[in-house]
């Protein structure tokens, strides 16, 4: 999954960073606002974290922009403010949720998996694809009832490759839903990390069918 965090305070905005990451999500930071609606505009994100009082232009009115853009992606508001007036505000301009500073962090990412488990946005907490499966809040993931150990990569490009079973993606998208903006990706980091789900979800599995597929001149698909 990949979030995009819209936050002034630096050090908040790394710690969330930070925290996510650990979480196998692919984080992107933007420090204000016009940087941030650029952001949101140009790239494709799973949710985004928007705090309210940001330089230049408000995380209000960056909601209402994004949603008149007609960019659906959910939306969690984040303010040191907790009045009642302030959260309908920030609802009325079409955030989904809203959290007051200070936080825990466990709250934090509740709240951001709610968002994402939402029907409309098809995104179930147990995926299956054949006799694989994976638990996306425990993270355990099992092939014919075996536990397949991965790494936070791993286990990212898998996620997004069961929520898109069947279907081909090429590289860049791969890379773009499991990288962070910053990251200094090519075309074959992909290859070697499909090299690597394919010696741990297929070949141990030599009387199942394998999952994985390539498709030539394009990417990948599982299914």
């Amino acid at each position: 999954m990949r979030v995009l965090v819209v936050e002034d305070e630096h050090k908040i905005a790394q710690s969330i960073k930070k925290g996510l990451e650990q979480e196998h999500y692919a984080v992107d930071l933007m420090f204000t606002g016009p940087t941030g609606v650029e952001a949101a505009l140009s790239e494709d994100y799973d949710v985004i974290i928007l705090d309210v009082m940001l330089p230049e232009i408000s995380g209000i009115d960056i909601c209402r922009e994004l949603r008149k853009q007609q960019l659906h992606t959910p939306i969690l508001m984040l303010t040191a403010r907790g009045q009642v007036h302030e959260k309908v505000d920030g609802l009325n301009s079409g955030a989904d949720d809203y959290l007051t500073k200070p936080f825990a962090f466990e709250e934090l990412l509740a709240r951001l998996q709610a968002l994402l488990r939402r029907p409309k946005n098809q995104l179930d907490a147990t995926l299956t694809v054949s006799d694989l499966t994976m638990d996306t809040i425990t993270y355990q993931v099992l092939r014919d009832g075996k536990t397949i150990q991965l790494s936070q990569k791993e286990y990212s490009m898998l996620e997004y490759l069961m929520r898109h079973k069947g279907q081909a993606l090429s590289k860049d998208q791969i890379i773009n839903h499991v990288w962070d903006y910053e990251s200094d990706v090519l075309p074959n980091t992909v290859e070697v990390y499909v090299g690597y789900l394919r010696n741990k979800i297929d070949k141990p599995f030599k009387s199942l069918p394998p999952l994985i597929q390539t498709i030539r001149g394009f990417g990948y698909k599982i299914g």
